[in-house]
């Protein structure tokens, strides 16, 4: 086939050119969807308790991935401030993953066991009693959210679907552990269980 008559048929270089791209993709996607070290969690790593799995939803509701990541990179520098790097298997049961991209504010892939329940819950009403220089907005009103235990059992026989692995016992501590608990207990909560459920909490 000549160079002629593929610049001279559009048609054709596009049908080509996504069949390129299609074959480098599944060269370079399938065989990492069958390495143990991806698919399989880390040592430690548990599906998410039910006030955690409420907490992420609140981390995501409120887009807190667009100014924190959680991935910490096989940098020194990295390492000496957050903890050890990350790997896959710790984001196994997330989905989608919170890896992020952009850092506003720090990384939060160890925070969990870093700080007290208190402080979390004074620097998510008003970072600046905290960090004064933080240009991180207030989450006042998560103190007055009511958590939904219907919906988190959904989520959860979602997520057992997809391969999570809940047993019975975990749909049974559903409505003890969100009884009574707000939106902001259940983002400090997840926060909490970040790095501590694989066994890396920063130092």
């Amino acid at each position: 086939m000549s160079h002629e008559l593929l610049e001279k048929n559009i048609g054709l270089m596009a049908i080509l050119v996504v069949v390129v791209i299609a074959i480098g993709g599944l060269v370079e996607i399938v065989p990492l969807m069958h390495q143990a070290q991806v698919v399989q969690p880390a040592p430690g790593v548990k599906p998410y308790a039910p006030l955690q799995l409420a907490g992420r939803d609140v981390y995501v509701r409120e887009g807190c991935y667009g100014c924190h990541s959680q991935m910490i990179r096989t940098l020194a520098s990295e390492n000496l401030r957050y903890g050890a790097y990350s790997v896959a298997g710790e984001s196994v049961y997330d989905r989608p993953f919170q890896w992020g991209s952009k850092r506003t504010g720090p990384d939060l892939a160890r925070v969990g066991g870093r700080y007290s329940d208190d402080w979390h819950r004074e620097h998510l009403a008003n970072p600046r009693n905290v960090v004064p220089e933080s240009n991180m907005p207030g989450y006042p009103w998560l103190a007055q959210g009511r958590l939904d235990p219907v919906l988190i059992k959904r989520k959860m026989e979602t997520l057992q679907w997809l391969g999570a692995p809940y047993a019975q016992a975990d749909y049974a501590s559903i409505e003890p552990e969100l009884e009574g608990r707000t939106e902001m207990d259940a983002l400090i909560a997840y926060l909490q269980g970040l790095g501590v459920r694989a066994g890396g909490a920063a130092p």
